[in-house]
């Protein structure tokens, strides 16, 4: 065989595993979206978003946990994001490879894949126990601890990938670094940071471990970030180990409601970005 043809074959093979490999992650995503849709379609009604968490045996919803859910995931977001930004920023373009850069680089490689009940421990020691109660800004901050690292590695990778004429074509116009930084490489990375902020939400937008140590949960509906909350984790964890069929049934809607979150979120995050590219 010659080396033109055995090229070929390996460029069809490897072709042919990827697309089989393609489609079974897709047909695994199939099933556990057809799951949710059988399951927790039929227990989507108004009452749902309008009322609270049901006793055993009664009419309710999820509407403490939906907007405990929101409340935590926003305060989160907005946490990693600008911190996830800035140490991503500055492993890039400040740091220089420097034996301290090099120890966050590996310390933050390593917070990429702790146990989020780990997480959740270290918060409920750093800010549930010394103030003798849970709270949701602290489940906030468990779900920036797990966020702030992806944000952090994707801006990392995003700018580095930036071409350095970028750079001296700023500073060659006499621009500082930091200036070149906001106003350039920022807006070219700018699809990929936003990739990191979705991938941040993804990861945290499921977590019950930090939040069973930090924002415990509330049945009722409450705005206030110093008491506990309730979230569709914690709730879907309670109702799913539950005897009753009705809180089964809306464990089930739950999950729906935080799978189409997550779809719909990425869904918006594509569009924007290709409008961006436009």
């Amino acid at each position: 065989m010659s080396s033109n043809l055995k090229r070929r074959f390996i460029n069809k093979v490897f072709v042919a595993l990827c697309s089989l490999s393609t489609l079974l992650a897709v047909g695994m995503l199939a099933l556990i979206l057809g799951s949710l849709i059988v399951n927790g379609a039929g227990g989507l009604h108004l009452s749902v978003f309008t009322q609270d968490q049901p006793s055993p045996g009664m009419s309710g919803g999820l509407r403490n946990a939906i907007i405990g859910s929101i409340a935590m995931c926003v305060v989160a977001m907005i946490i990693a994001v600008v911190l996830g930004i800035m140490a991503g920023t500055w492993l890039s373009e400040y740091s220089r490879n420097s034996k301290y850069g090099q120890a966050i680089h590996f310390l933050n490689d390593v917070l990429l894949s702790v146990p989020s009940i780990l997480v959740g421990l270290f918060v409920y020691e750093i800010m549930v126990r010394p103030f003798h109660g849970f709270s949701a800004f602290a489940g906030a901050v468990s779900l920036a601890l797990l966020a702030m690292p992806i944000v952090t590695r994707t801006t990392y990778d995003m700018l580095q990938l930036q071409p350095n004429t970028l750079r001296e074509a700023g500073m060659g116009l006499g621009a500082s670094q930091g200036l070149v930084i906001r106003s350039i490489i920022w807006k070219a990375a700018a699809p990929g940071l936003l990739t990191g902020g979705l991938l941040g939400f993804a990861r945290i937008s499921g977590e019950t471990a930090p939040l069973l140590f930090t924002a415990l949960g509330n049945q009722f509906l409450t705005l206030n970030m110093t008491e506990p909350m309730g979230s569709l984790p914690t709730t879907i964890f309670q109702f799913a180990m539950s005897a009753y069929d009705d809180w089964r049934n809306l464990a089930w809607v739950g999950a729906l409601l935080i799978a189409m979150a997550v779809l719909t979120i990425n869904i918006l995050g594509r569009v924007m970005t290709r409008g961006g590219k436009r």
